[in-house]
């Protein structure tokens, strides 16, 4: 998910109550959401899985049981530090480093739980396996969870500014309502991903996603594959919850060929981009010495998102006339 949609599960957390158990309950709640993303800053780690986006920082171990301590511990520190100055703090509140640790698990077991809705997938038991997660409950930007987190928010904090009791329901009603609609999107995707089997065209996919649209949230962008055969489909459960609305024809992923197989070993930024891709393919463009290897990801296949995901090199051939190689 987006930053902005992280940021607002944890400052709804907080504005149920939670953020006044301690001094800094609010921000440690909202880093806390956020904190998992930091590996986008480590890509060049020697170590895999921290340098895989949504790897080690994403999985239970490492997002949700080592990096809370951490965060709690440079919170409790900087607190000491502005005691020592002479800080005066205008909520009033004591220092509770129990509670801090509390809020900051809290914040970040809200990350891969979110980050698992989308296509994008997570490796939710890195390091122990490079395997990838995911339930396509959400598009990667949900408008209506945005809406939904920010008038929780907004109407909490309108209460606790009067004064009233109870200011506290807003948000938690809208933590409730983010929890029902991720459910139900969850239950839709999982009647989209038997559609391509139920009905034409029959398919018995090894991999399948269905990905949510944005505004009309029940559709679904569908991709399978199927013995190196890559198909495109949608689906929509209020024309027919059991089968398609509609698929296009099979594309050869080329992932076999063994040039395709030479090219995926040609850097080490392909190696990597190819690790992260949940289904590859390759386009080959052939020359008289020379041949250009482009891969893809077939869940990003429109064009307004294929020139971000996709990586290219060309290799010498042999041929008539060519160099020895």
């Amino acid at each position: 998910m987006d930053n902005l949609t992280h940021s607002l599960v944890g400052w709804a957390l907080a504005e149920t109550g939670l953020k006044r158990r301690t001094r800094k309950g609010l921000a440690a709640c909202v880093l806390a959401a956020n904190m998992p993303d930091i590996d986008v800053f480590f890509g060049w780690a020697p170590w895999a899985p921290l340098a895989m986006h949504r790897g080690f920082t994403h999985g239970l171990v490492g997002g949700v049981l080592v990096m809370p301590p951490l965060l709690a511990a440079l919170f409790w520190l900087l607190d000491r530090w502005q005691v020592r100055r002479g800080a005066v703090f205008k909520s009033g509140l004591s220092m509770h480093f129990g509670w801090l640790l509390g809020l900051c698990y809290l914040g970040a077991l809200t990350h891969p739980l979110l980050d698992l809705q989308n296509i994008y997938a997570i490796q939710l038991f890195s390091p122990m396996t490079e395997r990838w997660f995911h339930t396509d409950g959400l598009f990667i930007v949900s408008p209506w969870l945005l809406v939904a987190l920010a008038a929780g928010i907004g109407f909490s904090r309108a209460r606790e500014k009067k004064g009233g009791a109870g200011s506290g329901i807003p948000a938690l009603a809208a933590l409730a309502g983010v929890v029902g609609f991720i459910a139900l999107n969850i239950g839709i995707s999982a009647f989209a991903w038997n559609a391509p089997m139920r009905g034409a065209p029959h398919a018995r996919p090894d991999r399948v996603f269905a990905g949510p649209q944005p505004l009309f949230f029940w559709e679904r962008d569908m991709v399978w594959r199927e013995d190196g055969m890559v198909v495109h489909g949608r689906y929509d459960p209020l024309y027919s919850l059991y089968t398609l609305l509609d698929y296009g024809p099979a594309q050869p992923d080329n992932m076999a060929d063994p040039l395709v197989r030479r090219a995926a070993r040609a850097r080490p930024d392909i190696e990597k981009f190819l690790s992260w891709s949940q289904m590859p393919m390759a386009q080959v463009e052939r020359g008289r010495c020379t041949a250009k290897v482009v891969f893809s990801d077939a869940r990003f296949s429109g064009p307004a998102m294929r020139n971000g995901f996709t990586r290219s090199v060309v290799l010498p051939v042999s041929g008539p006339g060519c160099p020895a190689r």
